[in-house]
């Protein structure tokens, strides 16, 4: 038996809370509903007033933010109860029972509730726009006036999904070369501060005999010796400022412009924001939403400001009566042969599709691109720790040679 707190709302419409206890949360839930009122939260009770251990404080930390992985599981789940032909509100009231994230289990709680009263689904994830996000909310606003309610969950669950791949595929592809580079900082802070000034007194004195290199990395040692709080502050402050930049619209500006030039990296972000814009508008304008409202999420989804700029143009030219491939011949963003076959797609009636099998392409492109940059960057990475790891030795064994060679 277990203490568990509680919200839930009586049949006058009152929010009541307190405390209970039962053997599990389901069972808390079950008693609660016995007496006729709508349950809103259910939760483990702490165990004392400074909110439980360390480890209860870092878990409950954890879940205050659901993950794309609780939407896309409640979208599935939903999915498969409805077309099954359980009603929406015992749909939302069977899968939190299930849900074992509190947060989100509040938040589908709050769903079931705001549909009770009968507000339709659509509203009440609109609610919630910062975790389910716009594209989900239009999805199934247009899928409440189609009547595909099942199939639509269906669709944006293959969305998320996609979109968590290709999430996934790019942060793996980045892991590889960061820990090279904090492997070749750290053997290089290594052999300055440890290894070097071991070799002091060695040098000292023929300072006018030694190479520039060995000199200059002497210097350098010294400095990051007696100087590392300083140091370590600098660039702690440094860090903060370029993190502080780039949260900032000008900032974020020419990063992502920066990322559609960079020599190695451009193909493989190019390929990124082409193929998450054009799905993103193919499952719009397949799941019936108005064109306007399409552009105006796909911009905001893009992950790009380039490109979210391009699509607000796109969005400004088909209000005055434009077709969207219009605007975007002259734009540099898209290759002329995807413009090409979205003005295709607009003639045919067919858009929607169009764009599906361009994003499709692009999806694989994306992930050819990412295996060429991974395979590209190891080589380099090593190349450049070899060269520094090479240059600090030579730095410290020519000198030494050389002054073996004068003694003799």
């Amino acid at each position: 038996m277990g203490t568990y707190q509680y919200q839930v709302r009586d049949a006058s419409g009152q929010v009541r809370q307190g405390s209970l206890s039962a053997a599990s949360a389901s069972a808390a839930a079950a008693s609660l509903r016995a007496q006729g009122v709508h349950v809103l939260s259910v939760g483990a009770g702490r165990s004392d007033s400074t909110g439980g251990s360390v480890t209860d404080r870092l878990r409950r930390l954890n879940e205050a933010k659901p993950s794309k992985k609780n939407v896309l599981d409640f979208t599935t789940q939903l999915a498969v109860m409805i077309r099954a032909g359980i009603n929406l509100r015992a749909a939302l009231e069977g899968i939190a029972d299930q849900t074992t994230h509190r947060t989100f289990r509040r938040i589908i709680l709050e769903l079931k509730s705001d549909v009770e009263s009968g507000k339709q689904f659509s509203d009440a994830l609109a609610k919630h726009s910062k975790l389910f996000g716009p594209l989900y909310v239009n999805m199934v606003r247009a899928s409440e006036i189609s009547g595909s309610f099942a199939d639509m969950l269906d669709r944006i669950a293959g969305y998320i999904s996609q979109q968590m791949e290709t999430k996934k595929m790019v942060v793996g592809a980045s892991i590889y070369p960061a820990i090279i580079g904090i492997l070749a900082v750290s053997v290089t802070i290594f052999l300055l501060t440890f290894v070097l000034p071991k070799f002091y007194a060695v040098f000292e004195g023929k300072e006018d005999v030694l190479p520039w290199a060995t000199t200059f990395l002497m210097s350098l040692s010294k400095l990051i010796i007696a100087q590392w709080p300083l140091l370590l502050a600098a660039l702690a402050v440094v860090a903060g400022l370029i993190f502080a930049g780039l949260k900032t619209e000008v900032g974020g500006f020419w990063f992502d412009r920066f990322k559609l030039s960079a020599p190695l990296l451009k193909a493989m972000f190019r390929s990124l924001y082409i193929s998450r814009s054009l799905q993103t508008m193919g499952q719009l304008l397949n799941a019936g939403v108005p064109m306007l409202d399409t552009l105006t999420i796909t911009g905001d989804v893009s992950g790009n400001q380039l490109y979210k700029i391009m699509w607000r143009k796109v969005y400004t030219s088909v209000k005055q009566g434009k077709k969207v491939a219009a605007p975007l011949q002259n734009d540099k963003l898209l290759p002329r042969a995807v413009v090409q076959m979205i003005s295709a797609g607009e003639e045919s009636g067919k858009l929607g599709e169009v764009l599906d099998q361009i994003s499709a392409f692009y999806s694989k492109q994306l992930k050819d691109n990412i295996k060429t940059v991974t395979g590209m960057i190891e080589p380099i990475m090593i190349l450049v720790m070899g060269t520094i790891v090479g240059f600090i030795a030579m730095a410290i064994i020519l000198p030494i040679f050389k002054m073996s060679q004068l003694v003799k």
